[in-house]
């Protein structure tokens, strides 16, 4: 295969295993096509109060201050004396959007939703809001117009403040809640004059919902323990207590209100949300009113997390419900149809109402959630051949009929507990079944995309082999073979493809399952490679064999280990300390070897290092800078001592830059720090500094000597200028290390060479990146080779790893860029962090060329065995996939994946990178250079 088609069909295939894993884990779970399900007895109220404290945690509201009083008076009189309590379960992820779609729409959000942002549906979904006569809202426009732009009709009526309103460096955020609190109250009082709109507030099944941010945001400004969000939860109490009222006296007191206050999620500590922490997870929820249960007194109650005696309601029985529960609850309490895809169970206790009239309700839920499976179910059958359909067993069409039977019998004849007790088990089998056939197809694409990956890796190895060894003979395939293999592959093609057209298959479909057809028919023409390559295994000693492969197991094991526990670097880099050890390298190199296991030693010590919430250690950063002036200028005076002759003035001026450059950057560091520090903002000439020195960063190194450790020296002083200015603590000497393995490792590998007698040895003070091209023969690859790429991809993995996760974005501190710009400015910043992350890459790049000049090897054959390596690591991603959890382990299995499936691309754009910054050279003096020949 000529290399363009070979980088081509790399490419595709890559691309393919990319997009698969959207397909196969997050397609949406929502089915369309249900009959409305209703409760078909009179509703305890004609209105519905629905009060969101977004962000508001359950113990923030329950608990007593040191007075024994609470943050919310009327809202903890209303608990003991008026409505039932308890504690609301959020899923992860805890997010403002799928909380609100699990309260309102009763199901939880499907990892879909994650691309498609917050203002607007990715799917079409039912919601309370939308079956209601009428639903008027006030509060976040990031929240109200994804219910309004849902509904059917024009019955959705959404207030919104503006989006700009919602600063997290306000003076006061609950003015968002007073805003909401104020528009309620004219908007009620306009209607006294407005005909039409007071008779559509005197209507059956209306709702009315207020959305209040401000305890969220006060929680992300102040942390859930400021004063700040204690006196937003006081304000929110009081609109609640003015508003209730307000109604009550507008309705004339009739007794057909129904309110309920609750939270989408809660909040850490620390002022973040998203994952499943209980501080996240637990959301209070209080429901009074028109048809609510009063306040049950009870003698003693369990729950795991103890914290009834803390708040003293240990005597108020508490009644905890799922999130998704809420949505049904409301349905029932207004008597309008329950939403089409809600998962919720009807939470019964918190009803006060007649046992027939809870009986109807929840044969109601069992028949709408029933619904769903049964649509559900229809589809798979029906895109499924008869004789491969296996149903889900405990829902078979007689059990469904069996158990409706049954339930409308229990019903007639008055036995109201055991047709409640039948329909919770028949929603549950029915939530089973749901899950059942979503993830129907799932093994089945998942092998189908395992087979290309397996045959695609299959294929790059057999093109090392063929083109990159000696272990093969070239053999001519006679056409009659070709041929048979040809016509045999093109039929197992149309075989699937027949298979999937009968099946009325999505088009996605052909494409996972007829690629490794392709793939697997390239790996089969060359099966005398194969032949070959077992012949020569064979003739290896068994030990020696599975030694290699065990190896090879447990150093891609280790890669893949990295990614979720940064500790395993270290290990690694320790074993790799004792590499000479093994290889009785260090005979020969002992002084290279020592420097090599110390540095080995130093590096590992930055994976154990801590990520998120690190503190600013600004000494640290100027003592990184002072050590890097300390060692260019020892390097300096080196070369001046030698009377190097590959030296001149230009080269001199350059080198007196760097340190310069250097030396800034450590004193705009601590400088802005303690500008900041002392409330007095970003210094202008520090601005114009760091700016500077990262535009001349890129310059510098092509101004510079082109032998190999003057130029690799000048890429390390130029990009660690830069990574200076990038660095609040310890990370700002990791460049200095790493580059300092580097160094160690291009001797090293030259070591190498010569203890495997694969080569002389070149010296490395006179090597010339700039002829390197035109002097070195390719050699063949050795088995050590492996080894060598091995080691370039744990090192890329240690630049990426070393000092933070660059899978979750809350790894990375933005006082990181404070010397670049201190507003906010979303694409600058994560420009700049990019950057900090790029850095360590390029400095292993680097070397990596290096290594590849001066042991005579093609850059091509070493990176097939990198793109081999990344491929198999892909693999274990693909399998590693979750689609459940919280968003932070959704996100950063998904970032895992496409990171791996990214980093051969990535690699290619570094090695390009890598070569123009150590080969090319600017020539401003435009004199000849005179170089060593």
């Amino acid at each position: 295969m000529d290399i363009p088609v070979f980088i081509l069909a790399g490419l595709l295939v890559h691309f393919v295993f990319l997009v698969s894993i959207f397909d196969i884990y997050f397609s949406s779970p929502l089915v369309h096509g249900m009959t409305p399900q209703q409760t078909p007895l009179p509703p305890p109220a004609k209105r519905l109060v629905l009060f969101v404290a977004d962000g508001l945690r359950a113990d923030s509201l329950y608990e007593l201050d040191g007075n024994n009083t609470s943050h919310a008076p009327y809202l903890r009189a209303i608990l003991e004396n008026n409505g039932s309590w308890g504690i609301s379960h959020t899923r992860v992820p805890t997010e403002s959007r799928p909380g609100h779609v699990a309260l309102i729409a009763g199901f939880y959000e499907d990892v879909s939703a994650v691309a498609k942002g917050w203002k607007e549906n990715p799917v079409e979904f039912d919601s309370v809001f939308n079956e209601s006569k009428y639903t008027w809202s006030w509060g976040s426009p990031d929240i109200l117009p994804m219910f309004a732009k849902g509904a059917t009709g024009d019955h959705v009526y959404t207030f919104c403040y503006t989006a700009e309103s919602e600063d997290f460096g306000a003076q006061d955020a609950s003015k968002l809640d007073t805003w909401v609190f104020d528009h309620v109250k004219s908007f009620f009082n306009s209607s006294r004059s407005n005909q039409t709109l007071f008779s559509a507030l005197n209507e059956e099944k209306v709702v009315l919902f207020m959305h209040l941010l401000g305890i969220d945001t006060n929680g992300h400004a102040h942390r859930p323990n400021s004063r700040e969000y204690k006196e937003n939860i006081r304000k929110v109490d009081e609109g609640v207590k003015e508003i209730a009222s307000m109604l009550e006296s507008f309705y004339g007191n009739d007794g057909k209100t129904a309110f309920i206050l609750t939270s989408d999620h809660g909040m850490t500590d620390w002022g973040s949300h998203g994952a499943g922490h209980p501080s996240e997870t637990l959301t209070p929820l209080i429901v009074w009113g028109a048809g609510v249960n009063y306040p049950q007194q009870v003698t003693s109650q369990f729950f795991e997390d103890n914290v009834l005696k803390e708040w003293k309601l240990e005597n108020l029985k508490r009644l905890d419900v799922n999130q998704a529960d809420i949505a049904p609850l409301m349905a029932s309490l207004i008597g309008v149809p329950f939403p089409l895809n809600s998962v919720g169970t009807l939470p019964l206790e918190y009803l006060n109402n007649s046992a027939h009239f809870k009986a109807e309700s929840m044969f109601t839920n069992a028949v709408q959630v029933l619904e769903q499976f049964k649509v559900k179910m229809n589809q798979k059958k029906a895109t499924t051949l008869s004789f491969l359909f296996t149903p889900f067993k405990p829902l078979s069409d007689p059990e469904q009929i069996n158990f409706l039977k049954k339930t409308r019998l229990y019903i007639q004849q008055q036995k109201y507990d055991e047709a409640v007790s039948l329909c919770k088990t028949l929603i549950n089998l029915a939530l089973e079944g749901l899950s059942y056939y979503h993830t129907y197809d799932r093994l089945f694409l998942g092998l189908s995309i395992a087979m290309g990956f397996v045959g695609w890796t299959t294929y790059v190895i057999l093109v090392i082999v063929k083109t990159h060894t000696n272990l093969t003979k070239t053999v001519q395939s006679s056409d009659k073979e070709s041929a048979a293999l040809l016509y045999g592959f093109t039929f197992v093609g149309m075989m699937i493809t027949f298979f999937l057209l009968i099946q009325t298959s999505p088009w996605t479909y052909y494409i996972y399952c007829l690629l490794p057809v392709p793939v697997w028919y390239a790996v089969m023409r060359e099966l005398h490679v194969i032949q070959n390559l077992t012949a020569n295994l064979w003739s290896l000693p068994i030990s020696q064999s599975l030694g290699f492969i065990l190896i090879s197991i447990l150093g891609i094991e280790i890669l893949v280990f990295s990614f979720f526990y940064r500790a395993t670097l270290t290990v690694g880099l320790l074993v790799f300390a004792g590499w000479p050890v093994i290889t009785q390298l260090w005979v020969q190199a002992k002084t290279t070897t020592l420097i090599w296991t110390v540095l080995c030693a130093l590096l590992a010590v930055f994976p154990l290092m801590p990520v998120v919430g690190r503190e600013p250690n600004i000494p640290l950063v100027i003592a990184a800078g002072l050590l890097t002036l300390l060692i260019s200028g020892f390097s300096l005076a080196s070369s001046c001592k030698s009377e190097n002759k590959y030296r001149n003035n230009e080269d001199m001026k350059v080198h007196f830059y760097q340190m310069l450059s250097i030396a800034l950057s450590t004193y705009v560091v601590s400088n802005t720090h303690n500008s900041l520090k002392n409330k007095q903002g970003l210094p202008v000439f520090n601005q114009i500094i760091s700016w500077t020195t990262l535009v001349s960063s890129s310059v510098l190194p092509l101004l510079s000597p082109t032998f190999l450790f003057q130029r690799l020296f000048s890429i390390l002083l130029s990009l660690m200028a830069t990574y200076l200015l990038l660095s609040t603590g310890y990370e700002a000497l990791f460049p200095l290390v790493l580059s300092g393995l580097m160094f160690v490792w291009i001797h090293m590998e030259q070591e190498a060479l010569q203890h495997y007698g694969l080569s002389l040895k070149p010296k490395l003070a006179v090597f010339n990146f700039a002829y390197a091209t035109d002097i070195t023969q390719f050699r063949q690859l050795h088995l050590d080779d492996i080894r060598r790429s091995f080691f370039f991809v744990f090192f890329i993995v240690t630049a990426f790893f070393g000092t933070g996760n660059i899978a979750s974005v809350n790894s990375f501190d933005p006082a990181s860029v404070y010397c670049f710009l201190t507003v906010f400015s979303p694409f600058m910043m994560g420009g700049l962090l990019v950057l900090k992350v790029v850095i360590p890459f390029v400095l292993v790049s680097c070397a990596f060329e290096a290594v590849q000049v001066t042991t005579q090897l093609s850059s091509k054959s070493l990176f097939l065995i990198v793109l081999v390596i990344s491929d198999i690591m892909a693999l274990h991603f693909f399998f590693l996939v979750k689609d459940y959890g919280s968003w932070l382990e959704i996100g950063t299995s998904i970032s895992h994946y496409v990171l791996v499936m990214s980093l051969t691309m990535f690699m290619m754009l570094m090695n390009g990178l890598a070569q123009l910054l150590t080969t090319k050279r600017l020539d401003l003096s435009r004199r000849t250079k005179h170089h060593a020949t």
